[in-house]
């Protein structure tokens, strides 16, 4: 299929929402709030090599991140195991595993990182994501993303090369389709008159946290995104966070009401027992190895750079994932607390 590229009227475009139209999502305020950094813990916590008793006890672990009061889970998206790529992410598909993740957690956020937007129907990605959204009370946090693995593109019958224009199209056609009722939609996606999804959004909206580029230009991410996620740059000294500082704030120059959005980043972690081991990184700067004093100097820089949020990945990490998930909450999460925002707008489905 040939994507148009016909620029959307003002009324169909769906741009990103400001901060306050967001101030009764649980899970977004939770997360995020202006100046502040908030900690979220990425799944799978082992990582998989084959065998699916890595993934065991794994929902009990994440029962005990939302007790311990991190801001946000994270859930990832790779359809096909590409033994070249090497990892097979999560394995689980994440929408059908956050609703089962929300049926044993409370508050904490339900996020994705990153839902691959042009791979899918963005009717399917709205039926799901209002689904899981509403059985959540309004936790779900979606990071989206053009998709990064060749291999799956084929598979699904999509031409690698028009992904960029199919995930601007979907992120649209999404919008249009949770944001009112009975949209008219006509998309190179697709067209609907008439009819209408179901159900909508526990707090009206749903915000759509961009990843890297998704191929599109930065003016694109500072019009259409509710939030920002990139990779962190250099974490083993301050250099990295430097460098992070100027490009959020080249980012935040082009939101067009000049307000606060949110820029997360993430960075894979193996917390050493020593806390005062420094800040190491490890294949070829893929992952961090630290102690918890130098892991609080790394956020703490994260935090004067602009970061609002942290995801930290643990499945390459040497020492259990319970033991490190307690000292992370014992130690460092009391210096970046969640926000309190408004509860979880539960009902008993």
């Amino acid at each position: 299929m040939t994507l148009a590229t016909k620029t959307p009227t003002a009324g169909q475009r769906a741009g990103g929402a400001s901060f306050d139209a967001f101030a009764g999502h649980p899970g977004y305020r939770r997360m995020f709030a202006p100046d502040q950094l908030t900690l979220g813990i990425f799944l799978p916590l082992r990582f998989f090599r084959g065998d699916m008793r890595v993934l065991a006890d794994q929902a009990d672990l994440v029962a005990d991140v939302d007790r311990r009061g991190f801001a946000a889970v994270w859930v990832r998206d790779v359809p096909l195991f590409d033994p070249g790529f090497g990892d097979a992410g999560q394995v689980f598909d994440p929408f059908t595993y956050l609703a089962y993740l929300a049926a044993r957690t409370e508050r904490v956020a339900l996020a994705t990182g990153s839902a691959i937007f042009s791979l899918r129907h963005p009717i399917d990605l709205a039926k799901m994501a209002t689904t899981i959204d509403r059985l959540s009370g309004g936790r779900l946090v979606l990071g989206i993303a053009s998709g990064d693995r060749p291999v799956e593109f084929p598979a699904y019958g999509i031409d690698i090369d028009t992904r960029g224009d199919r995930f601007a199209a979907t992120v649209t056609y999404f919008r249009q389709l949770i944001g009112g009722d009975r949209p008219s939609v006509h998309s190179p996606l697709g067209t609907m008159d008439g009819v209408d999804l179901l159900p909508k959004p526990a707090a009206g909206r749903i915000p759509l946290i961009v990843t890297g580029s998704s191929r599109q230009d930065l003016s694109w991410v500072g019009d259409h995104a509710d939030g920002w996620l990139t990779y962190p740059q250099s974490t083993h000294t301050p250099e990295g966070p430097r460098q992070l500082s100027d490009k959020i704030r080249a980012w935040r120059a082009l939101i067009p009401d000049g307000g606060f959005r949110p820029h997360l980043t993430n960075e894979w972690l193996d917390l050493a027992e020593d806390p005062n081991f420094p800040r190491t990184p490890l294949q070829g700067g893929y992952v961090l190895k630290t102690g918890r004093k130098a892991l609080i100097d790394l956020l703490g820089e994260w935090r004067a750079a602009g970061v609002n949020h942290g995801a930290l990945g643990i499945q390459f990490a040497a020492r259990p994932a319970a033991e490190i998930i307690q000292e992370l909450a014992e130690e460092v999460l009391p210096l970046f607390p969640s926000h309190p925002g408004p509860p979880p707008l539960t009902q008993k489905w």
